[in-house]
């Protein structure tokens, strides 16, 4: 089992089928799960999984939380999309990745796989995901 930083291969197809609409005001809702190290997420993952991910339970729950979506933009020649830091607060859990996924489509399609580098444990604390700037060669998300 492992988790591979990725852009999913099936989100490549979807955003020329339309299927996902990153805009703040107006778009889909995106959420991040967190998994741990036995999951698999990879470029092939398609849509969210509860296989492996973290447990509901020390301030997390199933399907993780919707993210704050920032309109994408251009940075030269990049289309890139960002999102606000998301926390969780009093939690107590250990996660070694996460995906992102579009919670309002309708199979709840997978956009990228993210690997931490290595297990990370919060104890009675927050437990914060920062995203990078979203800038070309930064963002989470960047279209060439």
């Amino acid at each position: 089992m492992a988790i591979t930083s990725a852009i999913c291969n099936s989100f490549k197809v979807e955003i020329l089928t339309a299927t996902h609409n990153f805009t703040a005001t107006s778009g889909d809702t995106f959420n991040l799960a967190l998994y741990t190290s036995s999951a698999t997420l990879n470029k092939s993952t398609t849509a969210y999984t509860t296989s492996d991910e973290v447990a509901s339970s020390g301030g997390y729950t199933a399907k993780g939380k919707a993210l704050t979506s920032v309109t994408p933009v251009l940075s030269s020649d990049t289309a890139v999309c960002d999102f606000a830091n998301i926390s969780w607060t009093s939690a107590s859990f250990t996660s070694r990745g996460c995906l992102i996924f579009n919670d309002s489509a309708a199979s709840d399609q997978s956009v990228c796989a993210i690997d931490f580098g290595g297990d990370k444990t919060v104890t009675s604390g927050t437990f914060t995901i920062e995203f990078p700037a979203a800038t070309a060669g930064n963002a989470i998300i960047g279209i060439a």
